[in-house]
């Protein structure tokens, strides 16, 4: 059963990458797969830059590209078209040999041979997208800078073994190549050896990304298998939920380890603030003159791990592998020592210090706590934001509040999918989701940080993504460690928010992808143009500041808004290409001094001085004054949190039996305690009680547990649900925005509910005022409430 999930969740993944025709779009499917690539680790970004390239005769193609954050890797993406189509049948998308992968992964290593031979300089045209890639491979520059190449082959394709009655899942792995390149640097002639690293994404990796939430792959150390090596090392502690060894490590362990895992051996915290592009001068100085006295002058690297394997030799223990490593301080020690040795430098006689702590009978989430306690109080060598990074984050929290109970003036709501896999799962338990949140009203948390920042003056850091936008913007909504300079989440800053998402959004379809885009930088010009928006109007010294609140209650963007920045996109499109200093547009788009160059330009000082410029900011344009008194208005009224009463109207909409059914489907795996858990969920259905926040996140964690074990019951279960619930909430909610949009008394619109109700001959007409009361003091409704409301018009 567990295949023919893998292939449920592939048309999911299909149906969110079809384009305005219908027809599924290369590009947008490589847009559903990086966010989680990127949540395992295996990118630093979110984002690629889009470089097609297919040569049938020479059995060549790439899809698009990135550098890593050090700088030495360059990660090369390749979708395979025949297993994107919507027509293929099952048998073609359950893959059992290694050989047909293989064959799609030649298309990448020829094309990687070629390029930094030289090759194909001669054979792409000027306009070709991956024309500025395929020079940067073949130049002094590029070989110098790229020691891995890592290729990622994105297959919509269930890999199996075909043992027993039903095929099972299984996971090839692929051996790395080794090309050697040469370079000149000073006038030398040299060679390198460049490492060709082959990873398969297919269903069977995305999809278990997605049911973990998002959780990174644990990466696993062989370090008698990859390094030929075993770490002699001491047990210093041994505790409840942990234990901590002690050791010596060779710096040429770390270099490797560096070289073959780069940025995926560090701590989320640690990678987002670290710079890794050159080496720290210090660490650097000591392994030229002191090798010997390195381990005396660093403080060493912290590892944490989930697993270890260990054997005994003599009387001394040492370490084999380690799962799940991660290097939560030292960073900038791994990455130095790995810059130092790719500049010349020996480091055969440098040793390092090491903490290893071995995380034991600990939760996932537990693991993050301590890894965040280890990282905040290890890292004494460099400052590490302690923001809380992850989907935990309270300000998050709040916005995912306000998703739940705010809606548009149209009535429609926008759905944040604060957690992985939330959206898939809500789709997988049947109700409502699709129907009420299309495509177009969705977005995550990284899209949120990405959306947030380009209404700002650092467009670079959007083009960065990842972790680099994620943490600027979690870190504007935090304020410092003491709390100075938070950002208020309320209704006001929420509307706001959905309006930079529609701007943002707007403009990417405004731009195109494919023959009919503006060009191939879309990615860049997007951010840059609205930052170019920002800077004449927020962001200037000017009295007034755009009006955002047009988009909330437009929900689009007008036609002479359309065709201005469609202009600006266009001569951004030149601007980004004029005053860029490399011809690889997308990575450069990454650096300050492109903005700095672009903003302050004579072109964009002339459009933005432009008669038709004038026209659109004296349209689009508020006073701050203005702004100040239409927000206070709608902020007189106390905010109603309506999301643990969504949560509880979803679990009694799938009805009781829904739960028995659950309970008899994990009676042998539920502890006595999770058993009567169940059981009570069951009874505050039958008896219309509120379900409290510990119990819904309980149920939450058991229905991830069965999509993993158990993914069948929701095909098989029977159970229809109860609309009539969602429609009673709807009623309510709906409500209550009108009268927060409108500046409206709530009492008087539920009075008019409750005498409508009431000539209807509705039996529990009253309930409208018990629940104008609820919301008048910013308390949502009861259950039991909305089963009046759902009672009345039941029976009307």
């Amino acid at each position: 059963m567990q295949i023919e999930e893998f292939l449920n969740f592939r048309k999911r993944l299909l149906d969110e990458a079809l384009d305005s025709e219908g027809f599924i779009n290369q590009n947008r499917f490589i847009a559903q797969v990086l966010p989680l690539m990127f949540d395992a680790k295996l990118v630093d970004s979110d984002e690629c830059n889009e470089s097609y390239y297919l040569y049938n005769e020479e059995n060549l193609k790439i899809n698009g590209y990135s550098e890593n954050d050090s700088g030495e890797r360059l990660q090369l993406f390749l979708v395979d078209e025949t297993k994107i189509d919507l027509a293929a049948n099952n048998e073609s998308l359950t893959v059992s040999t290694r050989s047909s992968y293989e064959s799609q992964f030649k298309r990448a290593t020829r094309f990687v041979n070629k390029a930094f031979k030289g090759y194909l300089n001669d054979e792409l045209q000027l306009s070709s997208p991956v024309r500025a890639l395929a020079a940067k491979m073949a130049s002094n520059q590029g070989t110098e800078q790229f020691d891995v190449v890592e290729i990622f082959l994105i297959s919509a394709t269930a890999t199996v073994e075909n043992r027993g009655t039903l095929p099972q899942p299984k996971k090839f792995e692929f051996e790395d190549e080794e090309l050697t390149i040469s370079f000149t640097k000073d006038r030398t002639k040299r060679t390198k050896s460049l490492l060709i690293i082959k990873r398969l994404i297919d269903l069977n990796f995305l999809y278990t990304v997605e049911v973990s939430r998002g959780q990174r792959e644990a990466l696993v150390i062989d370090f008698e298998k990859d390094f030929n090596y075993k770490i002699e090392a001491i047990k210093a502690a041994d505790e409840d939920h942990f234990e901590s060894y002690l050791c010596v490590l060779p710096a040429t362990i770390l270099a490797d380890l560096y070289r073959k895992f780069s940025t995926r051996l560090l701590e989320k915290n640690v990678r987002s603030f670290l710079q890794f592009k050159g080496a720290n001068a210090g660490i650097r100085e000591t392994i030229r003159l002191n090798p010997e006295k390195f381990i005396a002058f660093n403080n060493g690297i912290t590892v944490t791990s989930t697993g270890k394997e260990t054997v005994e030799i003599d009387g001394k223990t040492y370490i084999r592998s380690l799962t799940d490593f991660q290097i939560v301080n030292g960073g900038q020690t791994t990455a130095s020592i790995f810059f130092t040795r790719k500049d010349g430098f020996s480091v055969d006689k440098v040793r390092v210090m090491a903490k290893i702590n071995v995380a034991k009978n600990v939760s996932e989430e537990g693991l993050d706590d301590l890894i965040s306690k280890i990282s905040k109080y290890s890292n004494s060598q460099t400052k590490v934001s302690t923001v809380d990074l992850g989907s935990r984050n309270p300000q998050l929290n709040k916005i995912k509040a306000l998703s739940d109970s705010v809606m548009m003036p149209s009535g429609k709501k926008w759905f944040f999918e604060k957690s992985k896999g939330e959206f898939s799962t809500l789709i997988r338990m049947g109700g409502k989701a699709e129907k009420d949140y299309p495509k177009e009203v969705r977005f995550s948390k990284e899209q949120l940080g990405k959306y947030f920042t380009a209404w700002g003056d650092q467009p670079y850091v959007v083009k960065k993504g990842g972790d680099k936008v994620f943490k600027y913007f979690i870190e504007a909504l935090s304020g410092d460690e003491n709390g100075k300079g938070k950002t208020d989440i309320d209704r006001n800053f929420y509307e706001m928010l959905i309006s930079k998402i529609i701007l943002f959004r707007n403009l990417e379809e405004l731009y195109g992808q494919g023959k009919n885009a503006i060009g191939q930088i879309r990615s860049a010009v997007v951010p840059y143009s609205i930052s170019v928006l920002y800077k004449f109007t927020d962001g200037s010294k000017g009295g007034k500041i755009f009006d955002l609140g047009k988009l909330w209650l437009k929900e689009d963007l007008e036609d002479d808004f359309n065709i201005f920045m469609k202009k600006m996109m266009e001569l951004m499109n030149d601007l980004i290409k004029k005053y860029a200093d490399s011809d690889d547009f997308g990575e450069y788009s990454k650096r300050k001094e492109l903005w700095e160059n672009i903003s302050q330009s004579q072109e964009i000082a002339a459009y933005m001085g432009s008669h038709d410029a004038a026209k659109i900011l004296e349209k689009y344009t508020i006073t701050k004054e203005a702004l100040k008194a239409r927000l206070s208005k709608k902020s007189k009224q106390k905010f109603a949190d309506f999301s643990i009463l969504k949560r509880n109207v979803e679990i009694f909409a799938r009805t009781a039996e829904y739960y028995k059914r659950l309970g008899l489907l994990l009676s042998e795996t539920l502890q006595p305690g999770q058993r009567s858990k169940i059981d009570h969920i069951i009874n505050c259905i039958v008896n219309k009680n509120d379900i409290t926040s510990d119990y819904l996140d309980f149920e939450e964690e058991t229905i991830q547990l069965v999509r993993i074990s158990h993914p069948e019951f929701f095909d098989k279960n029977s159970t229809t649900n109860d609309v009539d619930w969602y429609r009673s909430f709807e009623i309510v909610v709906g409500i209550y925005n009108k009268c927060i949009e409108n500046s409206e008394n709530i009492v008087s619109a539920f009075q008019r509910q409750r005498e409508i109700a009431k000539v209807k001959g509705a039996k529990f007409y009253s309930v409208y005022d018990e629940i104008a009361k609820q919301l008048n003091e910013g308390k949502s409704p009861t259950m039991k409430q909305i089963w009046s409301v759902k009672s009345n018009i039941m029976n009307l």
